[in-house]
């Protein structure tokens, strides 16, 4: 069920609320499991579900998936960090990691790793008391137009492919670029990155989220 509850969390960010076809995509697991795993979580008054449109975490919701996604990220910097795995490698390890250790373990990982204010792909790491701090100031490389410099901060997918194409192309957290111009028919973007040119899709450009400079 943390499973489902930290998938919901990142799809209602994303859009507001979690359709089951998404998590059943999502967790690579068939629709009918999706619905009995809903109705138990609807029992447990840790999400609403809404005919047609899909489910919402409730208070209670929230704050249990939070404490999923915290100790998930904490696990992918202990990862990184500590053990220099590859960033593109940490997640299914991570998915492991944060249903074995309690909240206490979390934050003594927290505190030896210095306090990480993220992840190692830059999504922000929740407080213990479950608050996040997000900077308001970030947009979606979609929102940035030809020729805006920007740095990028954080990447929201975490398939492994994806993040070992963004990485060999140096599209990472922190990396400097700006946006060559925008391609007809699709709008495929031309980023420049460390000096070198890379072109991506709309769809890709909106998992990378900037900050204009």
């Amino acid at each position: 069920m943390e499973e489902y509850l930290e998938a919901i969390y990142k799809l209602q960010n994303e859009f507001g609320m979690a359709k089951t076809t998404s998590l059943a995509k999502n967790l690579g697991v068939a629709l009918g499991s999706v619905t009995n795993t809903v109705r138990k979580l609807k029992r447990l008054n840790l999400i609403t579900h809404i005919s047609y449109k899909g489910v919402k975490l409730t208070g209670r919701g929230e704050k249990a998936a939070l404490s999923v996604v915290r100790r998930h990220r904490l696990s992918e910097r202990l990862l990184t960090d500590l053990l220099g795995m590859d960033w593109d490698k940490v997640h299914e390890d991570a998915c492991m990691l944060e249903h074995s250790i309690s909240e206490d373990v979390a934050s003594l990982i927290e505190r030896s790793l210095n306090h990480p204010e993220t992840c190692p792909h830059g999504n922000p790491v929740p407080s213990q008391e479950g608050k996040v701090f997000e900077d308001e100031s970030l947009k979606p490389l979609t929102e940035i137009k030809p020729k805006e410099k920007f740095i990028i901060v954080k990447i929201t997918e975490e398939n492994p492919d994806l993040l070992r194409y963004l990485k060999q192309h140096h599209i990472t957290p922190k990396a400097y670029a700006k946006i060559q111009e925008l391609i007809p028919p699709d709008n495929s973007i031309s980023i420049k990155a460390d000096d070198e040119v890379h072109y991506i899709t709309q769809q890709l450009a909106s998992k990378i989220w900037v900050k204009k400079l």
